[in-house]
């Protein structure tokens, strides 16, 4: 009887997802939100194995790789489904694929026979038994000493992915990869469909432990010792741990594809059927989507006329199409995308010029995520900001102050735990309390439902960073914002010349400002004026005076 293997899936969550903007942004890329089910893509892809793997192998807890921003979404989400995982890795910037596998396999370093299943996190698998039964079968291959990548069984001559091209048989339905085919034109793509033995390259793959890094230290050489820097000068921070930014800086970028599995001659290709897509443009999303009898599909408050094979998605106000077809129309929060299917592929150049203008709408979205729960700005100008805040039951903010706003905060629904400099007390449903500039304060949801509050924000400067955390349960204490510079100082030194500080009369402007009562004052000067005229005048007739100007009683008499 064969050695059961040990198989840790190893799920990278680093993508941004710009090619599904709005809706996926860098802050909240595709796979942290459910697009085709109740549930993110993230959440099922940590469940697609299901709880074991029988007698094949022995299915261990995951191991998640994704950035900074995402850590507490990430955890939460995971904790949500019940999957706890064998670690968290936090990386510092994004070094692609390989490095991210690399750094998982050095986690396992002490099980070289261990098998890793390395899965992005943003893809869509229809049929998770068909997937599963392709691991099951890759189990034996990979366990001879292969590097694994699943071929997906292609249904169209489609130009957006990568093709691979099946040698010689191995066992089962495995075969050697005779070479991996860069995304071909429609032509080719075509001939490879005719031709069969051509598989989309999905970014699957599975190996020992010891082989990937020994097959990464033969073609990537620099990429192991620096990667091994970043984990071993590397810190655990609540679950998480954190790569060495500064060692991990150094680690060269490169994909699994180029960097290992183009020039072992250890590759091998097991195909699979199962309902996949990597979601990678509206127009994919929309074939996977439910469509009514004209081809479309509506998801919010959409009212559909006359329209045709279309995907149209709004979050917020009620949208309304009309003799429209092939088109996609997407509604958030914050911004309204536009587009021709045919030309979905461009929206990436929209999130690229976004970013060129500094425009926040590239990277964020309107609802902010914290561990605590999440923040959206419904309305701010000059001096103010009006915040939706929900805090999960349980969660905490940082004890903290602000240098130049003062809060003023309305419990919607919920309890609300208060903190407000010396003072601790609850407010309740319909309450409110003020929060002023400089007070050191916290908030908190001691109940077991969500806490929904309104929070106004007023002062000369509303921005995030206006922040100095005292306390915080995650993590994030003692940081201190660099805020822009404040108006305070600017007065200050006004008090030291009172003559000058003087010489601003705001009443006065704020009369020549107002043009009725400029009018008003003018009028009154005319009727004071036309009295004292017709009493200087002898003899004065009933008839109107003249447009010109009266004649005085001096000039009369010359």
């Amino acid at each position: 009887m064969s050695k059961v293997r040990r198989l840790y899936p190893v799920v990278l969550s680093g993508g941004s997802g710009s090619r599904l903007w709005p809706l996926s942004r860098e802050e909240f890329p595709k796979q942290l939100q459910p697009l085709t089910s109740e549930r993110s893509l993230l959440q099922e892809t940590g469940l697609r194995l299901g709880d074991s793997g029988g007698e094949v192998y022995a299915l261990q807890p995951p191991i998640i790789v994704c950035n900074d921003a995402h850590r507490f979404v990430v955890a939460e989400q995971l904790r949500a489904v019940g999957i706890e995982p064998k670690a968290i890795i936090i990386e510092p910037q994004g070094r692609n694929t390989a490095p991210a596998a690399c750094v998982a396999a050095l986690l396992l370093e002490n099980e070289p026979d261990a098998l890793m299943l390395v899965m992005p996190s943003d893809h869509l698998v229809r049929n998770a038994e068909a997937f599963r039964d392709a691991v099951a079968k890759a189990v034996p291959v990979a366990a001879a000493n292969h590097l694994v990548t699943f071929g997906i069984c292609p249904t169209s001559p489609a130009t957006a992915y990568g093709y691979i091209k099946q040698g010689a048989a191995l066992s089962g339905d495995a075969h050697a990869v005779e070479k991996f085919v860069e995304k071909p034109d429609s032509v080719t793509a075509a001939g490879f469909l005719k031709d069969g033995g051509y598989y989309w390259n999905g970014g699957i793959f599975m190996w020992p432990v010891g082989l990937y890094l020994s097959e990464l230290a033969k073609n990537e050489p620099l990429i192991p010792p620096a990667c091994r820097a970043a984990l071993s000068e590397g810190q655990n921070d609540l679950f998480f741990f954190r790569l060495d930014p500064a060692a991990f800086a150094k680690v060269p970028s490169q994909s699994i594809d180029y960097g290992v599995m183009e020039r072992t001659d250890k590759a091998a290709v097991v195909p699979v059927d199962m309902g996949w897509s990597d979601v990678g443009s509206w127009s994919a999303l929309h074939e996977e989507a439910a469509h009514d009898a004209a081809g479309n599909t509506t998801i919010g408050d959409v009212v559909a006329i006359d329209t045709r094979n279309s995907y149209v998605r709004t979050d917020k106000q009620l949208t309304a199409v009309i003799g429209v077809k092939e088109l996609i129309v997407v509604v958030t929060a914050d911004a309204v995308l536009v587009a021709d299917k045919a030309h979905d592929q461009q929206v990436k150049q929209v999130v690229e010029r976004l970013k060129a203008a500094g425009r926040s709408e590239a990277t964020a979205q309107a609802r902010t995520h914290r561990p605590w729960g999440w923040f959206q700005t419904m309305d701010e100008g000059a001096r103010f900001k009006v915040k939706r805040l929900c805090v999960k039951p349980g969660a905490k903010l940082s004890l903290q102050k602000h240098w130049h706003r003062s809060e003023h905060w309305v419990v919607v629904t919920g309890t609300a735990q208060v903190t407000c400099g010396e003072k601790e007390f609850q407010l309740r449903e319909n309450e409110s309390t003020y929060i002023a500039a400089g007070t050191l304060h916290r908030l908190a949801n001691p109940g077991h439902v969500e806490l929904h509050m309104i929070e106004v924000q007023s002062g000369e400067y509303v921005g995030e960073d206006d922040i100095v955390r005292i306390a915080d349960d995650y993590g994030r204490s003692g940081e201190k914002a660099n805020v822009k510079p404040s108006p305070k100082p600017k007065a200050k030194a006004k008090k030291r010349s009172p003559k000058k500080a003087q010489r601003k009369p705001a009443r006065k402007l704020r009369r020549k400002a107002d043009p009725a009562a400029v009018l008003r004052r003018r009028r009154a000067s005319r009727r004071l004026v036309r009295p004292a005229t017709k009493v200087a005048t002898k003899g004065g007739s009933k008839r109107p005076p003249k447009k010109t100007p009266p004649r005085t009683p001096g000039r009369k008499k010359r």
